[in-house]
This record gives C-alpha cells, structure tokens and sequence, in this order.
C-alpha cells in the first residue's frame, strides 16, 4: 500500500487489508513515495478511525518505497495518480510495472479514480477514506482468493 507520507492513506489500507486477509496469510505493508515521516506512526486520526473499526495500527511505523519493494511484493497498490507515477518512475522494467496498480480500479475498474489525501481536512476525510478502502481491500480480498 503506497500513499506520499505513509501516516494517513497507506497505513489505514495495510490495516484493513491485514484485518481480512491474516488467515490467509498475506504479507501487508504500507510505504510513502517521500521521505518525510519515515519512522513516524500513523495520523491520529487514521489511528482513531481504524480503531473505531476494531484494526489497531497505532504499532506500524512510516517507511519510504524502496525499488526492493518490487521484488518482496506481488502487488503494490497506490493511493492515487501521483504516487503510480512515482512508483512507476521506480521501476526497473515491464516486469515491476505490471505489480503497480491503483487501489480503487479494484472498484471502479478503468477509471483511475484517486483515493483523497485527508491530511488537511477533519475527521470526516479520514471515515471517507476509510469506507473507499474498505470496499477496495474486500475487492482485493476476492481477487487474491
């Protein structure tokens, strides 16, 4: 799960999708394209809203992509337009590129839709993002079923 910070977006989706997939044992990750809270926990409010929905992501800690994610990971699923730029930017070959997708396609295949950056906003931002992510981790759970 790719956002720019890795405390907001990314965080929130590697919890949901941890929540609905550690029977089947999938590995879940959250990074950022930009370095700025490596080492940081989650948003409070990214916090707060998971655990409203019993997902406990107060342990994860930021992290920047790295061009070794392409090779630990299967699928890499990016919170917006930007950030598959970005990571396609990263990429070595066809190969890696074909791992990159943006998370809500899973939903509204085709139509690139971003998933909002909440950082600036209140509280409510976060339930939004968190519903979007919801409904793309049960599409991703499908999927990899």
């Amino acid at each position: 799960m790719v956002c720019l910070g890795n405390i907001c977006r990314s965080p929130l989706a590697e919890g949901i999708l941890r929540s609905k997939t550690f029977l089947k044992g999938v590995e879940v990750d959250s990074v950022g394209t930009a370095n700025y809270h490596v080492g940081n926990r989650p948003d409070k409010r990214s916090i707060g809203v998971a655990a409203k929905n019993n997902i406990d992501i107060s342990s994860l800690r930021g992290r920047q992509f790295s061009v070794q994610d392409f090779d630990d990971f299967d699928l890499i699923y990016v919170m917006d337009n930007s950030n598959f730029k970005d990571i396609n930017t990263l990429a070595r070959n066809e190969e890696d590129k074909q791992k990159v997708f943006l998370i809500l396609n899973e939903i509204f295949p085709g139509e690139n839709l971003d998933v909002p950056d909440p950082y600036f906003g209140g509280a409510h931002g976060f339930e939004t993002v968190y519903k979007m992510l919801d409904q793309a981790c049960d599409a991703i759970v499908e999927k990899i079923s």
